[in-house]
C-alpha cells in the first residue's frame, strides 16, 4: 500500500489494488486510447442494412446509437485526461475517485455492446455486423479494462452511488458564473429530455441506448461529486434554478414538431402533480395510501359533470375552468375528509388496507352509477365522453395557435396550462412543508407517539395532510378530464399496465425520492415515458418495472433525488457527514447542520 498522493487520491483511497493486474500508467493509457478508438469507430459502418433503427450503414459520419456512443466515449476521454491531473479538468472529479472513470467507460461500453447485440438479434445473426461494429466493441472494452486496473478506493461502488467521497469546497465563483453553470445544466437536461421524448415508437433500441448512457453517465458524475456541488449551487440560487427549469419546460413545446410529444409532456405533468400531492401523504406524513388515484378520479368526474358534455348527467351545465377546478378540488377534499376521518386513527398496514379498499370502492361505484345498478350519474363503464376543450379568457385550448412563429397544437396548450398548475402545486407543497404544520407532518412520520407526547394533535395533522393531498389530486383531475376528452372508470385502479393507477403514483414518489419536490416529478416522467417508448416489452413490462425497483432499492433506497433525512436513515452516518456549510435542505427547509 502506497503512502504517497497520486492524482489527488490519498493513501486512504488507495488501500486496494486494481482488479486487473496492470501498472497504473498503462491503465491510464488504456482508458485514453480506448476512448479515442471508440470515438473513431463511430465513423465506420456498423451494419449493412437500414432495417436497423438509425442510419448505421454509412462510413464518414455517426448517427443514431453511434452519436450516443460518442457522448459516452467523450466523457470517458475527459476523465482519462483527468487522470494526468490536467489543471483545466480538475473540476471534473472533485472527489478524486477512480470510480467515475470506470462508470464513464461502462456508459460507452454498454451502448456499443447493446447495439451490437440488438443488431444481431433484430436482423438474425452476427453476419449483419460490419467490421466497424467489431472495432467499436473491442475499443469500448479497452477503457473498461484500463479503469478496472486503476487502484480501487477503500469504499465500495455502492457507497459511491449513495454518497461520493467528501469533496473539498469549490473555488469561489462570481454569482454570474454560478448562474451560468445552472443555466447550462438546465439546458443539458432539456436537450436530453427532448431527445428522449422525440425518439419514435419504432426506435426502442435507440431509447434503450439513451437510458444506458444517461444511467451510467449520471452515476459517473455523481460518484465524482459534481452533483453534490451542483446541489450547493441550486440551494444558493434556488429562485434562479427554479425559474430556469420552468423556462426550460416552457421552451420544450417550441422544440417539437409533433403535438404527440407535447401530449406526453402534459400527461407527465398531470401525473407528476398528482404524485406531489401523494408525496404530502406518504413522503412528509408517512401514511401509506394505496387508493390515492381515486382522488384524481373524483376531480376528473366532478369536472366532467359540469363540462357541458352531452353525456353528462348535467349536460346543460357548463362552468368556466376556474369554477370547474374549484369544484374538482372541493369534491376531492370532501372525499378525503370523509375517508380520512374514520380511518386515520389506524396506522401502518391497517391504514394501507383501508385506503386500498376505498380505491376499489370508488372504481366499482362509478362503474355502477349507470341508471341500472344505481343512479344515473357517471354513465357506468362508458364514462363521460365528448368533454369539450377548455376556453380560458377567450383562448381555446383545443385550437392550434401561432406563438413566436411556431404552431402550438392542442396538447401544447394544455402543457402550458399544466405548467402553471404545477408551479402552483409546487408553491403549495413548499409552503406547507416549511410551515408549522409541515414540521408536524415530519414529526408524525418519524415517531407519532413521540410527536403526540410533545403536544401535536396527530389525528388533526394527518387529516389536514390527507385533505390537502386529495385536493391537489382533484385539481390535476380537472385538467386530466379535458386532455383525454373522456373519463371512464377503468384507469382508476390499484395497479395496471398503464397509468394512472395507485401503484404507479406510489412508485413515482418512492423512485423519485420521498419528501422532495423534484423527485415525484422525475419519477413520474421516467415511469410514464419509459413504458411509452418500450412498447415491445408488452407482457414483460411489469417484470422490467419490478426489476428496476429492486435494483434501485438495493443501490439507492432513498430514491433518485434524496431527501437528506432519508439518506441518513438508509446509510451509515459516518459516510454521510455533511460539511458544515449551513446550507438549507432543498425540500423541508432545515439546515444541513440540523439534519
Amino acid at each position: 500500500m502506497t503512502t504517497s498522493t497520486t492524482n489527488g487520491v490519498t493513501e486512504a483511497a488507495t488501500e486496494q489494488r486494481g482488479l486487473v493486474p496492470l501498472p497504473a500508467p498503462v491503465a491510464r493509457l488504456l482508458v485514453a486510447v480506448g476512448a479515442v478508438a471508440t470515438i473513431a469507430s463511430t465513423f465506420l459502418a456498423w451494419t449493412w442494412t437500414a432495417d436497423f433503427p438509425g442510419d448505421l450503414t454509412v462510413t464518414g459520419y455517426p448517427a443514431g446509437l453511434q452519436t450516443l456512443t460518442i457522448v459516452g466515449a467523450a466523457l470517458t476521454l475527459l476523465y482519462a485526461l483527468n487522470l494526468w491531473d490536467i489543471q483545466g479538468l480538475r473540476w471534473l472529479n472533485p472527489g478524486r475517485s477512480h470510480n467515475p472513470v470506470l462508470l464513464a467507460a461502462v456508459s460507452a461500453f454498454a451502448v456499443v455492446w447493446f447495439t451490437a447485440i440488438a443488431i444481431s438479434y433484430d436482423l438474425g445473426g452476427l453476419a449483419n455486423l460490419e467490421p466497424g461494429a467489431y472495432i467499436a466493441a473491442v475499443a469500448a472494452l479497452v477503457p473498461v479494462i484500463g479503469a478496472l486496473a486503476l487502484p480501487r478506493p477503500g469504499r465500495s461502488l455502492r457507497d459511491h452511488i449513495a454518497k461520493p467521497d467528501d469533496i473539498p469546497p469549490a473555488a469561489p465563483l462570481p454569482g454570474w458564473a454560478q448562474r451560468v453553470i445552472i443555466s447550462l445544466a438546465t439546458a443539458l437536461g432539456l436537450v436530453v429530455f427532448t431527445y428522449g421524448i422525440g425518439v419514435n415508437d419504432d426506435e426502442s433500441e435507440t431509447f434503450i441506448g439513451l437510458l444506458l448512457l444517461v444511467l451510467f453517465g449520471s452515476m459517473a458524475l455523481f460518484a465524482a461529486g459534481l452533483f453534490e456541488r451542483f446541489t450547493v449551487l441550486n440551494v444558493r440560487h434556488k429562485g434562479f434554478a427554479t425559474t430556469a427549469v420552468f423556462l426550460a419546460a416552457v421552451i420544450f413545446p417550441f422544440t417539437q414538431s409533433e403535438d404527440h410529444n407535447a401530449n406526453l409532456g402534459a400527461n407527465i405533468l398531470i401525473f407528476g402533480t398528482v404524485a406531489l400531492g401523494l408525496n404530502i401523504v406518504v413522503g412528509l406524513t408517512g401514511l401509506l395510501d394505496l387508493g390515492y388515484v381515486a382522488f384524481l378520479g373524483v376531480g376528473a368526474y366532478a369536472a366532467a359533470l359540469v363540462s357541458g358534455s352531452e353525456f353528462s348527467r348535467f349536460s346543460g351545465v357548463q362552468v368556466p375552468f376556474w369554477a370547474a377546478a374549484l369544484i374538482g378540488m372541493s369534491a376531492s377534499l370532501v372525499f378525503g375528509v370523509i375517508i380520512g376521518a374514520p380511518t386515520l386513527r389506524l396506522r401502518g398496514d391497517y391504514l394501507a388496507i383501508v385506503t386500498l379498499g376505498f380505491g376499489e370502492i370508488f372504481r366499482i361505484t362509478v362503474n355502477n352509477l349507470d341508471g341500472g345498478s344505481g343512479p344515473n350519474l357517471t354513465n357506468g363503464p362508458n364514462g363521460i365522453a365528448n368533454i369539450p376543450d377548455l376556453e380560458i379568457f377567450g383562448f381555446n385550448l383545443g385550437s392550434a395557435h401561432e406563438i413566436a412563429g411556431r404552431t402550438i397544437g392542442r396538447f401544447g396548450n394544455y402543457l402550458f396550462l399544466m405548467l402553471l398548475i404545477t408551479a402552483l402545486i409546487v408553491l403549495v407543497f413548499n409552503r406547507a412543508a416549511n410551515s408549522r404544520i409541515g414540521r408536524s407532518w415530519i414529526a408524525i412520520r418519524e415517531d407519532e407517539t413521540a410527536a403526540t407526547a410533545m403536544g401535536i394533535n396527530g389525528f388533526r395533522v394527518k387529516l389536514i395532510a390527507f385533505a390537502l393531498g386529495a385536493s391537489l389530486a382533484g385539481l390535476a383531475g380537472t385538467v386530466f378530464a379535458h386532455v383525454n376528452y373522456s373519463v371512464v372508470p377503468s384507469p382508476f385502479q390499484f395497479a395496471g399496465a398503464a397509468p394512472p393507477n395507485s401503484a404507479f403514483l406510489l412508485a413515482a414518489v418512492v423512485l423519485g425520492g420521498m419528501g422532495t419536490v423534484s423527485g415525484p416529478l422525475l419519477g413520474a416522467a421516467l415511469l410514464y415515458l419509459i413504458p411509452e417508448k418500450l412498447g415491445f416489452l408488452k407482457e414483460y413490462e411489469l417484470f422490467g418495472f419490478g426489476v428496476a425497483l429492486v435494483l434501485l432499492m438495493r443501490f439507492r433506497p432513498e430514491g433518485i433525488v434524496a431527501n437528506r433525512r432519508r439518506q441518513l436513515e438508509f446509510h451509515e452516518t459516518g459516510q454521510l457527514d455533511v460539511p458544515e456549510q449551513g446550507l438549507p435542505d432543498t425540500t423541508v427547509g432545515v439546515t444541513k447542520a440540523e439534519a
